[in-house]
């Protein structure tokens, strides 16, 4: 309930705040690839329930169009000029604020991925739920930052990434998840998401405590 509560306050007053900045962004948008400045993509969320996903476009239009949905990578060739700045800093991801108010994401949490997607290395599609560890991650709410989103590789395999998952599911609490948020703060500022964060000396502390299995 607490986090609940903390989700609703805090994406309400990120919407607030945030308007002026997402204005801006949405003209950029505009400006060098046209309409839409938005992206809707199908999610999956707790229980399994598919919700729609919103951001900021960062790619160009008919991105999957050619060899289907893909996991993005560092430096994804399908991005835009614009896109590849509000990767790095992770802007493209402020529409989710409305996701969070809507209760269809938390602020933290399992990333939360397209139900069917070509496997990284593979060039086949895929289901979520034939990968170990779906029943786990998909028992919480899926989250705009989390352990996965900071440490792990962008183009890492689900098997890997549902790894990071577990392991924040088992250890997860109220005020971890605020020592989280303020981490995740600290990498937008420095511009790192294209690499997870996993660059900088500040995350050190949490890549040592997080033991995979």
């Amino acid at each position: 309930m607490a986090k609940r509560v903390f989700d609703i306050a805090l994406s309400f007053t990120g919407i607030i705040l945030s308007l002026p900045l997402s204005c801006i962004i949405a003209g950029a948008i505009c400006l060098e690839d046209g309409w839409p400045v938005f992206f809707s993509q199908d999610r999956v969320g707790k229980g399994g329930r598919i919700f729609k996903n919103l951001k900021f476009r960062s790619m160009r239009k008919g991105a999957d169009e050619d060899n289907g949905p893909q996991q993005a990578v560092e430096d994804d060739p399908r991005s835009t000029r614009i896109g590849r700045i509000l990767r790095k800093s992770a802007m493209d991801e402020l529409p989710q604020l409305w996701n969070i108010l809507a209760g269809d994401m938390s602020f933290v949490g399992p990333r939360a991925l397209r139900p069917v997607e070509v496997e990284t290395g593979e060039s086949v599609l895929r289901n979520i739920r034939e990968f170990e560890g779906f029943a786990e991650r998909s028992a919480v709410t899926p989250g705009l930052t989390g352990i996965a989103q900071l440490l792990a590789p962008r183009d890492i395999r689900r098997a890997e990434k549902f790894k990071y998952d577990i392991w924040y599911i088992k250890n997860r609490s109220f005020w971890f998840d605020i020592y989280l948020i303020l981490l995740s703060f600290l990498v937008t500022f420095a511009g790192r998401w294209e690499t997870g964060g996993r660059k900088l000396n500040l995350l050190e502390t949490l890549d040592k405590r997080v033991v995979l299995h």
